[in-house]
């Protein structure tokens, strides 16, 4: 009696939180955006099996091809190019994930608390293998703060990562080859060498090395068509992984490059043609003074002034523009509102003091700045997407006698306001939350629209729950067999 109780019960907390997206959520939350303009394809999934299609009304039968994606015709989705068969852009879709900030273990660390930080990594790895596997998308988005602390050494810099692409984030080895080689090799990483290759890097030279086309893979940079098995990653900066200006490193942002990717770069899509469109990589963390280390601070501004002077006269398309600080805004539209603070009195690390130690936002006079540089087309819609507030937050900036005014709603002027959208946590304490972005074209307006929804799990707890559920009912049914 009790091994069947337990087998049912199990049964039933492992369809919750596998299945949780339809039972928590609406199913519109948890898909892509289906835009009005739909180009003359179907807006409903599509099934291989013809009598689903013909049987099943659209609401139902998306929830079980969204569920059971190995049944889905995918054939005019994954044709091998960016554009369909009728010669359409194809929707961009992106997964993005808001401060992950994932614990280390010490030797002081108690065993209960290492039990923890093992079962978060699995947590997360879940909501992102469950939303991948559900929706496909092209392009992946860990939002900042990837890890708890930039107070690490290199060793333990190196443990994180190694888990981040095992355990949270699993590709291919291919896709993680050199966090594996060097987890491996477990030394510390000559950052002087790569401090002395930027310092004699000619700034044109850095500038043209962040600029890309049609990226859709790190791993085979001539595949001009969306990976849907391994989407494109991006990982941002956080605070807690390089730093505020005012204590970060060369050590910190040359292992960063190391194994993450760059801080500041570019890529553009469809260049030249009507459906243009570019993906903005910002390392806000390096906007702001007083820094430690003012090169950093140069070489993101010389990143933007050549994205001004360089790419925006031939831009006609609309920008997406990922960060990890938000925009500055008035106190009240957030759960953060405007805070910088500086070193003082610091007796530890005097030569911090006067410093940028920590920031909620940007600061007016920097968003303002930004936003004429990164959106300058006032006819196209945009959309920034940023970290750091694990709330999460969703405000319009509106541009208002040539000034960017924040507000909770889009204020009509000449210029198309421009969405941010501060990504809630996925930390269980935020319900584990999924951040999806559909961008779409529209040909009849003939510019790109964007939505974004989340898509929520719950707390850690019933994650939890469903292991140790299992676990004993293995352990009862197993039982059974000796007696």
């Amino acid at each position: 009696m009790i091994a069947a109780f337990a087998t049912i019960l199990t049964v039933i907390l492992n369809a919750f939180v596998y299945y949780y997206p339809d039972i928590l959520n609406s199913t519109d939350q948890c898909n892509w955006h289906k835009f009005e303009d739909n180009n003359g394809i179907s807006k409903r999934l599509l099934s291989h099996h013809e009598i689903l299609n013909i049987v099943l009304p659209e609401w139902l039968s998306d929830k079980l091809l969204l569920n059971l994606p190995h049944i889905q015709d995918l054939t005019e989705k994954h044709t091998e190019s960016a554009f369909d068969n009728l010669d359409h852009v194809k929707d961009l879709h992106f997964l993005m994930f808001g401060d992950p900030q994932i614990n280390g273990n010490w030797k002081s660390t108690p065993y209960i608390k290492r039990l923890d930080n093992y079962g978060n990594d699995f947590y997360l790895g879940h909501i992102y293998s469950t939303m991948q596997n559900r929706l496909k998308p092209s392009h992946v988005a860990v939002m900042g703060d990837l890890f708890s602390s930039q107070w690490i050494l290199d060793s333990e810099f190196y443990n994180r990562t190694n888990r981040f692409v095992e355990r949270l984030f699993t590709r291919p080895l291919e896709y993680k080859q050199n966090v594996v080689d060097t987890f491996k090799k477990h030394e510390d990483y000559d950052w002087k060498h790569w401090l002395d290759e930027e310092v004699k890097m000619d700034p044109i030279d850095r500038f043209n090395s962040r600029v890309y086309s049609d990226v859709y893979d790190w791993f085979n940079l001539t595949s001009k068509a969306p990976n849907f098995k391994n989407p494109l990653f991006v990982n941002l900066t956080g605070n807690h992984d390089i730093g505020y200006s005012g204590d970060a490193t060369w050590q910190h942002m040359a292992r960063f490059h190391h194994l993450f990717g760059q801080n500041n770069y570019v890529i553009n899509y469809n260049k030249g043609k009507p459906e243009e469109w570019r993906l903005v990589i910002l390392d806000s963390l390096t906007l702001e003074g007083p820094a430690l280390q003012e090169e950093f601070v140069n070489y993101t501004w010389s990143f933007l002034e050549n994205l001004k002077t360089l790419e925006n006269p031939n831009f006609k398309g609309s920008t997406i523009l990922l960060t990890h600080i938000p925009f500055y805004k008035r106190e009240g539209l957030c759960r953060d509102g405007p805070d910088h603070r500086y070193y003082e009195n610091y007796e530890k690390e005097p030569y911090k003091n006067g410093k940028l130690r920590s920031q909620n936002h940007l600061s007016y006079e920097v968003s303002q700045k930004v936003l004429n540089i990164v959106f300058p087309n006032a006819d196209k819609e945009g959309i920034i997407l940023t970290g750091h507030d694990h709330e999460g937050c969703d405000d319009y900036y509106n541009s208002i006698n040539g000034e960017w005014v924040a507000s909770k709603e889009k204020i009509n002027t000449e210029s198309q306001p421009i969405r941010e959208v501060v990504v809630r946590s996925m930390m269980g304490d935020f319900d584990g939350q999924t951040g999806i972005l559909t961008g779409h074209y529209n040909y009849d307006a003939k510019f790109w629209q964007f939505e974004f929804s989340y898509c929520s799990f719950t707390i850690q707890h019933w994650w939890w729950a469903s292991k140790i559920s299992l676990g004993v009912t293995v352990f009862l049914t197993s039982s059974l067999w000796f007696l």
